[in-house]
């Protein structure tokens, strides 16, 4: 079998986000952690690969991808059998519910919560003054989307049912970022239904085991 790898620091919530998905198909990869802003960048095979518009670069043999949730798609479905194997739904219906919740997470929930990141999690790491107002227009944006995502998760334990999936999976990376600040967590803590969701996906031994590795080089954080 090829080795996988993976080019990225698992810090970037990209990274993060493929990590997590290895982690849960059980499968052997290889990491090169590249840091761009120590100029570790000027790696041969990574500049080769390299997507200027992304964080992190997946290969698995002759297939290079760059974008996270379709590497994860892919790893989910040919890998299927491995590890988790309802990490790509178990149906058709799940199937579907599955990708409508992960471009949600792309189009409603990334865009606000990457911006709070920023400002609440990594601003402070590199002594930039906080925007508030731009803090206060997303909180409002992604408390919009909490409502929504609250009241489906008063119907079922996780986002598509009762089972851990690749939707639920994508929105790791930014709410671990996100629940790190007083003003993140209490854009969970008051959403009750979020909060034990939020909960349940951060104690997963395949989370637990990327925020172990972003332990080991911390870099901005």
């Amino acid at each position: 079998m090829t080795m996988l790898k993976v080019f990225g620091q698992p810090i970037a919530t990209d990274v993060a986000r493929v990590l997590t998905c290895l982690f849960e198909k059980d499968l052997q990869f290889q990491i090169v952690r590249i840091d761009s802003f120590k100029g570790e960048h000027r790696v041969p095979e990574f500049l080769r690969l390299q997507n200027p518009c992304g964080q992190v670069t997946f290969k698995d043999g002759d297939v290079t991808l760059v974008d996270s949730r379709d590497i994860c798609r892919y790893i989910s479905n040919k890998y299927e059998y491995k590890g988790n194997k309802a990490l790509s739904g178990t149906g058709f219906l799940q199937r579907a519910s599955i990708e409508q919740w992960l471009q949600a997470e792309a189009v409603s929930f990334e865009p606000p919560s990457s911006a709070l990141v920023f400002q609440l999690a990594f601003a402070p790491a590199l002594h930039i003054p906080p925007d508030e107002e731009l803090i206060k227009q997303n909180e409002e944006k992604l408390s919009k989307v909490l409502d929504i995502y609250n009241s489906r998760l008063g119907e079922s334990e996780y986002l598509t049912g009762d089972t851990f999936t690749l939707a639920d999976l994508s929105h790791l990376p930014n709410s671990h970022y996100l629940t790190m600040s007083e003003r993140g967590r209490k854009l969970f803590a008051t959403r009750g239904n979020v909060a034990r969701w939020s909960t349940a996906i951060s104690a997963r031994p395949s989370w637990k085991q990327v925020v172990e590795m972003q332990s080991e080089r911390p870099g901005l954080l």
